[in-house]
């Protein structure tokens, strides 16, 4: 039985296949179009479903749209269409002035919008761009394949409790917005899952983040880690304010109060400009606030399920600082986060979900990695580089050649195997470089053209983290901060954060063997299991794809070298003849 998961709402488009309970792919639609959060400009809509990443994930199992049993959707507007509910579709124009009341007043979202999702399996049996359409041909809006919209939280939940390695978990997931719930609390045991409680819009912790990102200057919906890292430098001044903002209740509730940032802070910051220490410590407060908080919907969550495990989802389950101190101080006793916990995810969750409703059973899953995205091989990657009639030679021992390169403080492009799914760059498609020397931090920021205060992250033998790293155990998707071991600091500054930790990412052989020898060779040449590892991108794009994405992001970028499959590209310095 094959499953489709689709994401197509709010921001970060894509698709997942599912063949009989495990996955055979997932990928973002950003990495295909190289529209960051596949966001399109005006007048086009950011609703377009994903079909480069649905034709993706169709190729990758040798099959059609037709040939898929279930399409499952991460969003079900008939929890907001009231009275329209179970139409099966809804035709344009529709009138803001025809929308129902709901319970809380009218609704908040955009009936285009409403119209666009609910008109969705239209759009995929006729929508598809001309130089895909083969792959959906004779797909019909009615099937052959069943439809479902899964609500959007739910699709979250199920994308950490069907996905991790638990068996009984309790389930927090953390978000903007969904149809109404933004927070949600759950129960997975014995083979089902039930949720317990949930807060609505408009109080929403990701909300209250996205508003401050955008007070101090950032994109929101994109820049949120930036505002985390920028937290480091500053001092929890303002606490008392976002406190008056944000007031918990009983039973994981919440309020948050219309948020004045001007009328506190005076005009917000303007994008490029400097950052003062108002801004440090407006971002300080409100991490400090959120992890309270966090922790406080923790005990209650723990309290009423009385479960061991927590996973968790959402996009404000990416902040690792938030998700080291649940470790530390929460009362679980082991966390595990969805590596693609923002709304990418919610492509997984939904084909979990619905393979696992529709096949009965029990669920077959387990994600170990997240090398899910396309993979090339040499003989694709020779040809377009013999194409591009570009210089490159063939590595007897990739790893043992890069290891030496990375030792004389080169800055690599790394390009092997499988893209990964979800925001992080975990060694399939990486920037690496050495983390021995101080000033690599501030090369590879200039490199990437990255704000001063950006830290760049380790990944380290999995064997060894516990050594350079403060209570480090297995972090193969770098969702945790630890502190750098002080015995070890010295040794990895580039890698040390101003608050002296680190996000730090483990790897074991299993799981990446070249990128594991990679590490092995480094270790070997300099005493260092460690390396620097960030995203194969420079500022505004989304991460490489595909060999051309990978050669035209370092050819208009100032990387020394490209290791791409088994071969090597290199620039002479500008000295050379």
């Amino acid at each position: 039985m094959y499953t489709l998961g689709i994401n197509a709402v709010y921001h970060d488009s894509a698709a997942c296949l599912l063949r009989d309970g495990e996955v055979v792919a997932a990928a973002e639609e950003e990495r295909f179009t190289r529209l960051k959060h596949a966001k399109r400009p005006v007048p086009f809509t950011t609703w377009e479903l994903p079909f480069h990443a649905i034709e993706y994930c169709l190729r990758q199992a040798g099959i059609r749209l037709i040939n898929v049993d279930h399409v499952a959707y991460s969003f079900d507007p008939w929890l907001l269409l009231g009275e329209r509910a179970g139409q099966p579709a809804l035709q344009l124009p529709l009138e803001p002035s025809a929308e129902p009341q709901t319970d809380g007043g009218r609704s908040p979202w955009d009936p285009l919008f409403l119209c666009y999702v609910v008109n969705a399996p239209r759009q995929l049996a006729g929508g598809a761009p001309h130089h895909l359409a083969s792959r959906f041909r004779g797909a019909r809006h009615d099937g052959p394949y069943r439809w479902h919209f899964i609500e959007h939280h739910l699709a979250h939940e199920a994308s950490a409790f069907l996905a991790s390695p638990f068996e009984d978990t309790a389930v927090l997931t953390l978000d903007g917005r969904g149809e109404r719930a933004t927070t949600s609390y759950g129960l997975y045991a014995d083979g089902h899952y039930q949720r317990i409680g949930q807060v609505d819009l408009p109080h929403s912790l990701g909300l209250l983040y996205e508003e401050v990102t955008r007070y101090l200057g950032f994109l929101h919906s994109s820049d949120e880690y930036k505002v985390m890292a920028l937290a480091s430098f500053g001092k929890p001044t303002y606490c008392a304010e976002f406190r008056e903002v944000l007031r918990i209740g009983d039973k994981g509730r919440y309020i948050l109060s219309p948020v004045d940032l001007v009328g506190r802070f005076g005009p917000p910051r303007k994008r490029g400009e400097p950052f003062w220490s108002l801004h440090y410590d407006i971002a300080r407060s409100l991490q400090a606030v959120l992890e309270e908080t966090v922790l406080e919907l923790a005990d209650w969550l723990h309290q009423s399920t009385r479960a061991d495990h927590l996973c968790m989802a959402g996009g404000v389950a990416l902040n690792c600082v938030m998700n080291a101190r649940l470790r530390d101080e929460g009362p679980f006793r082991q966390i595990w986060v969805q590596p693609a916990a923002g709304d990418a995810g919610t492509a997984l969750g939904a084909a979990l979900w619905v393979d696992l409703e529709m096949r009965g059973g029990a669920r077959r899953y387990v994600m170990d990695h997240a090398f899910l995205g396309p993979e090339y091989q040499d003989e694709e990657i020779e040809a377009f580089l013999k194409w591009s009639k570009l210089p490159y030679r063939k590595l007897e021992n990739v790893a043992r050649e890069t290891a030496q390169m990375l030792a004389h403080d080169k800055i690599v492009g790394w390009f092997q195997g499988r893209m990964e799914f979800g925001p992080r760059a975990l060694g399939g498609r990486s920037i690496l470089a050495s983390p021995i020397h101080a000033d690599m931090q501030a090369r590879l920021n200039d490199i990437k053209d990255r704000e001063d205060f950006r830290p760049v992250a380790p990944v380290v033998l999995e064997e060894e983290a516990a050594h350079w790293f403060v209570n480090a155990g297995a972090a193969p998707f770098m969702l945790f901060v630890f502190d750098v071991n002080p015995a070890k600091a010295d040794q990895i500054p580039a890698v040390r954060h101003v608050d002296g930790t680190a996000r730090v990412q483990t790897v074991n052989r299993n799981q990446n063997p070249v990128y594991y020898d990679l590490l092995s060779e480094f270790k070997q040449i300099t005493g260092v299991p460690v390396l620097v590892n960030t995203s194969f991108n420079t500022r505004g794009e989304p991460i490489v794809c595909s060999p051309r994405d990978a050669v035209e992001c370092f050819w208009t970028s100032p990387l020394d070298a490209l290791v791409i499959g088994s071969f090597l590209l290199e620039k002479r310095p500008p000295h050379a003849g």
